[in-house]
């Protein structure tokens, strides 16, 4: 006689050890992330009435987070002063947390980017170090917000008010196809939303805030010629002045942040001749209807 026995699944095993000894646990079991939160990603988007800026973590959320605004963005450690666009800067920043893999690589991607957004215009990270992760929004202008948590996967939500309207205005970056290929225009134009009715300056905000992934994943790029801001901008009788901040050089090339600010300026009807001051106040036609640039931006 031959005795049938009900099949069970085979389930293979693991042994773990425990403080009683060994046990053995299914091996299929799903491991726990163990350690500090991972970021593992940063995505902003526009709904209405509010921006939402998401940061997504592995493991769960940090628990310990701070998000205020502040002046000024210092790099954790070194203390030194982080450039970010914006009229507005809002720090965030989390206890308990890591953006690097092993091998000190970002988990999430560019620590640098830019959004075509009515208010989140950069976020920048300034510092992970001993578990601490730092960032810096730079925002069109000041805002309510507000903090809180998603799971299933971690994430921690800022959303910012945008009660306001905007104009679309352009700004100029090099296009680096045309550029090595000899075809011009060596610039493209973007689409911008900004605030009226300080347009242009707005407009040159968001050219400092360089083009978005997207944007580069086209090949465009934004030339700063070592400038680090600009300081000042006025509009009077056609002629607009900017005054640029950080050691201007053209290092040898043709192409420089003027290409830029000059037809980024001049998309407005206000603006006939654009002249670029250097951070010393120095540009080589302080008068007349001209264009002009600082020595320091020559070939």
């Amino acid at each position: 006689m031959i005795i049938m026995l009900p099949i069970r699944p085979l389930i293979a095993t693991a042994m773990v050890a425990t403080t009683t000894g060994l046990l053995a646990v299914p091996a299929q079991a799903t491991v726990q992330h163990v350690g500090p939160p991972v970021l593992t990603g940063i995505r902003a988007a526009h709904h209405r009435g509010l921006d939402r800026l998401v940061f997504e973590f592995r493991g769960r959320a940090p628990a310990q987070r701070d998000v205020r605004y502040v002046s000024r963005l210092l790099a954790d450690g070194s203390g030194r002063t982080v450039d970010v666009a914006g009229g507005a800067l809002l720090r965030v920043r989390f206890d308990r947390a890591d953006g690097h893999d092993q091998r000190g690589r970002a988990t999430y991607g560019p620590t640098r980017r830019t959004y075509a957004l009515p208010g989140v215009i950069q976020v920048v990270n300034a510092g992970d170090l001993e578990a601490t992760l730092t960032f810096g929004v730079g925002l069109a202008r000041r805002a309510p917000y507000r903090v809180y948590t998603l799971s299933r996967p971690s994430r921690v939500v800022v959303d910012i008010a945008t009660p306001y309207r905007t104009v679309p205005v352009r700004a100029y970056f090099l296009n680096t196809t045309n550029y090595a290929t000899g075809r011009t225009p060596y610039t493209t134009a973007v689409r911008r939303p900004v605030i009226p009715p300080a347009t242009a300056h707005s407009a040159l905000q968001r050219l400092f805030a360089g083009p978005t992934q997207a944007e580069k994943a086209r090949g465009l790029r934004f030339v700063s010629s070592k400038a680090t801001g600009f300081s000042k901008l006025t509009i009077k009788k056609g002629i607009a002045r900017v005054h640029l901040t950080g050691r201007l050089t053209s290092a040898g090339s043709t192409f420089t942040i003027a290409d830029q600010i000059i037809p980024t300026l001049k998309q407005f009807p206000t603006v006939s001749w654009v002249k670029i001051y250097d951070a010393r106040g120095h540009t080589q036609q302080p008068h007349g209807p001209s264009d002009s640039i600082p020595d320091s931006l020559e070939p």
